[in-house]
């Protein structure tokens, strides 16, 4: 509500970052052993910061076996889940699993929990992340036409391939000094260091020239 009102009231350019629900596609050709790592940092390295993992979506056909892995994983870390009904169906008789609610996909959890979908491939993957994203979104997968595909069609500040959304950071991209995360399309978007705070003029130096 706060970045709301300064976008709506300021009488100079504002710049909002670091608000956005974070998400991890598991491609059905995705390694399971190095995604689980890749999850676990997304979600518990730091939970509370805005990079951290919110959604994870799951390929129907690997979801069976890697979402139950999923939940034993992050459960010992704390993590409890907000599943849709394929995901809870898969994850039915445990106690830190719970039904997804109608605004649980847009919340940024900010804490140890954790959005469960079981998607039918990428086609659903990325309308998912369309509705729902803009922040820091991740694609795990061994196939190369998949992950161009991801990177092309998924409009936000960072898109990761095989890795945490943990790096949308300005450190971790060589800016140094972070100020913020920015989720605007223009002028600064992503990490935001020094140079996105500045902006430039032209200057045009002749020799007494005139324009045609």
């Amino acid at each position: 509500s706060l970045h709301r009102f300064c976008v709506e009231n300021a009488t100079v350019p504002v710049i909002v970052g670091g608000i956005g629900v974070c998400h991890l596609y598991a491609d059905d050709t995705c390694d399971p052993e190095r995604a689980l790592a890749v999850i676990e940092n997304a979600k518990c390295s730091r939970p509370s910061v805005c990079n951290s993992l919110d959604t994870l979506l799951v390929h129907a056909r690997i979801a069976p076996d890697f979402l139950p892995r999923v939940a034993d994983r992050l459960a010992a870390r704390g993590v409890c889940f907000q599943a849709e009904p394929r995901a809870l169906a898969l994850l039915s008789g445990r106690d830190d699993v719970a039904p997804a609610g109608p605004d649980d996909f847009d919340t940024e959890w900010m804490g140890l929990t954790l959005g469960l979908k079981v998607v039918d491939g990428l086609d659903d993957a990325i309308a998912h992340i369309q509705a729902h994203g803009d922040h820091s979104d991740g694609i795990l997968t061994e196939t190369a036409a998949h992950a161009e595909r991801f990177v092309r069609e998924i409009d936000s500040a960072a898109v990761f391939v095989n890795a945490s959304t943990r790096f949308n950071d300005g450190g971790q991209f060589g800016l140094g000094a972070e100020v913020a995360i920015s989720t605007q399309n223009l002028h600064a978007r992503g990490p935001m260091g020094l140079r996105e705070l500045t902006t430039y003029k032209w200057v045009a130096e002749g020799d007494y020239h005139i324009r045609g």
